[in-house]
């Protein structure tokens, strides 16, 4: 666009490509100046307004670099998972190598039946400890377990140890569940504390006994360990196991444990800690 020039009377000439007239204060288009401008004046336009200052976030520290967000594809999704694996307490490696899991602590009552040595079922009190869990132990043999107390507790009640028939209420409850450990025998009597939301029975049978069919009709979960081809046979008809479990129950190895309902099976090795083996010493079948 040229630019306009004035005339000796004060007008405006449009310059050259700019069609019409303009005169001075006109504000038609072509006149090179704003309404209301007096003759002769040449207005120039108004300085843009500077930006307003940068907000200023008192508190907040101060404004980071804004940049593109991170996105990941939907395909990508997969690649952002987590391996997450059972709720309960590491009990062993299964025979792939994978660590197995007995959940214990649970909304409904569960009854828990070891045919096997009190190795095994220390073993299972001290890592139920190590989950938060509290643990009582009912049994007649209390001198084979207070060593273990004594060394769980450290200045809590970690572990208690009760007389055959004299477990008192436990008051488990999600936030303080509890594992009750029953040491009574080939023939322990009924219980008078049984399982319960959040209380969990686990009864040790050092060998099968004439209670050991009952048990194993009552219980959630049967978990048994070296015993004789009898036995073996017995556990077998009542479990419902196939002839090369049954075969292989008189021949287990010391620390290892079949693990069984009616319709699964899975054979756990228990390897103990350092802690452990200091505590309870190696792996054994027999006490």
């Amino acid at each position: 666009m040229a630019t306009p020039t004035t005339a000796p009377n004060g007008g405006v000439f449009p310059g050259p490509g700019v069609p019409g007239q303009g005169f001075p204060g006109s504000g038609f288009p072509g006149s090179g100046l704003p309404a209301g401008g007096g003759p002769g004046q040449l207005h120039e336009p108004e300085p843009e307004p500077a930006p307003p200052p940068r907000k200023q976030w008192y508190g907040f520290g101060l404004l980071g670099p804004r940049r593109q967000r991170h996105e990941v594809p939907p395909e990508q999704f997969e690649s952002l998972a987590l391996p997450i694996g059972d709720d309960g307490i590491v009990i062993g490696a299964d025979g792939q190598g994978q660590p197995a899991v007995l959940g214990l602590h649970r909304p409904t009552p569960f009854n828990v039946l070891l045919v096997g040595g009190l190795w095994t079922a220390q073993v299972i009190g001290l890592r139920a400890v190590a989950t938060g869990a509290r643990v009582t132990v009912e049994t007649g043999r209390q001198q084979m377990w207070t060593t273990l107390a004594q060394a769980a507790n450290n200045n809590q009640q970690c572990i208690t140890l009760h007389d055959v028939g004299r477990v008192p209420p436990q008051g488990a409850s999600v936030s303080s569940p509890v594992l009750v450990i029953r040491d009574a025998g080939m023939r322990p009597p009924r219980g008078r504390v049984t399982a319960a939301p959040w209380q969990s029975v686990l009864t040790l049978l050092p060998y099968l006994s004439p209670v050991a069919p009952r048990l194993m009709e009552n219980a959630g979960l049967v978990g048994v360990q070296r015993v004789s081809p009898d036995e073996a046979q017995q556990i077998g008809r009542i479990m419902g196991l196939p002839a090369v479990d049954v075969s292989a129950l008189s021949t287990l190895a010391d620390g290892v444990t079949l693990w069984c309902t009616r319709h699964a099976r899975l054979y756990v090795a228990t390897q103990p800690t350092d802690a452990e083996s200091g505590l309870l010493g190696a792996p054994r079948r027999m006490d």
